[in-house]
């Protein structure tokens, strides 16, 4: 298999496995499913769990962000953290401190708390990997999740994607990038992984939301079908619309990059009926957030892209852009 998610009929035989049902869980393991939802009464908790294997910089960061945004988008706030952090024979203790510290800071600064985990040397890996897992909650009739989108729901994304992919390309490849890029272009852009987090965003559109995703591994592309495959549903969006950076596109051209099927953190996905769609645009653009609608959901199984007035299938990626630049 290809680095990155397994295929999607792989997830699928796996999902098949589990047979196990428990009558308070409202959300359970699924495809485009961001998190478990927990039925506790007038609350619900929801819980998330990712990896980050993509960077070894600022790899604390990430993997409280990253899972951060999984729990805001089934429309909870995210609030405790546990983590499991496997470094490489070789490390030094600073390398554990320098993660803890990494991961401890951004906790802070979304006002999650640290509440346990698990640090070891493990042998055969080349660097460290973070596993993260966030806890939150909602009140029960706030949570969201993609299998409540239904036919003629607007499709929104907010910010740009290929953000996350287009930082890490960046701070990796920035000596290659000279030839096409200026200094201030490539601190721009290596920049944008201050966009990271869209806590506040979903948690600000939850109230219009019928389901939202954060579109990371695969980018936008695979972000739309894990929605769609949720749901049950085929879409059809307009390449035209869809927000990307010059930057990105810079990036993107030098290596030869689909930017829809670059890593998306930071961009948000998000699902809603028409009649929504002032009242989350007016809220988002309030709180200084860029966003654009850029298709709609369909009752038909077709998923596509409209270019200069023709219909094309969107393909799901068979594995992130990122892969090609950074090993």
């Amino acid at each position: 298999m290809l680095p990155g998610k397994v295929p999607p009929e792989v997830l699928r035989a796996i999902l098949s496995l589990f047979k196990f049902s428990d009558e308070r869980v409202l959300v359970g393991p699924g495809e485009g499913i961001d998190g478990a939802v927990v039925d506790f009464g007038n609350e619900v908790l929801v819980a998330s769990t990712d990896p980050i294997t993509g960077t070894e910089r600022r790899i604390g960061f990430y993997a409280v962000h990253i899972n951060a945004n999984d729990v805001a988008v089934m429309g909870a706030e995210p609030r405790w953290f546990l983590s499991t952090v496997l470094l490489p024979e070789d490390s030094e203790e600073g390398l554990a401190l320098r993660i803890a510290g990494e991961i401890e800071e951004n906790a802070g600064k979304l006002g999650v708390a640290v509440i346990g985990g698990h640090t070891e040397v493990t042998p055969g890996l080349k660097r460290p990997i973070v596993v993260g897992t966030m806890l939150g909650v909602a009140p029960k009739e706030k949570f969201v999740s993609p299998e409540r989108i239904s036919p003629g729901d607007l499709i929104v994304v907010t910010k740009w994607v290929g953000l996350e992919g287009t930082s890490i390309i960046a701070e990796e490849k920035g000596e290659e990038l000279r030839e096409v890029m200026s200094e201030e272009e490539l601190e721009r852009a290596k920049g944008l992984i201050e966009l990271i987090s869209v806590v506040k965003e979903a948690l600000a559109s939850r109230d219009f939301a019928s389901g939202m995703h954060d579109p990371t591994e695969g980018g936008l592309a695979n972000g739309l079908h894990e929605m769609a495959n949720a749901a049950e549903l085929g879409f059809r969006v307009f390449a035209d619309r869809i927000p990307v950076l010059p930057e990105t596109r810079k990036i993107c051209e030098f290596y030869n990059l689909n930017p829809l099927a670059l890593i998306s953190s930071g961009a948000l996905l998000i699902a809603l009926p028409r009649r929504n769609a002032g009242g989350l645009l007016q809220r988002l653009s309030g709180m200084g957030i860029p966003v654009s609608i850029i298709g709609e959901f369909t009752s038909e199984g077709e998923r596509v892209i409209v270019e200069r007035g023709r219909e094309l299938p969107l393909e799901r990626p068979k594995t992130d852009e990122l892969w090609k630049v950074v090993a």
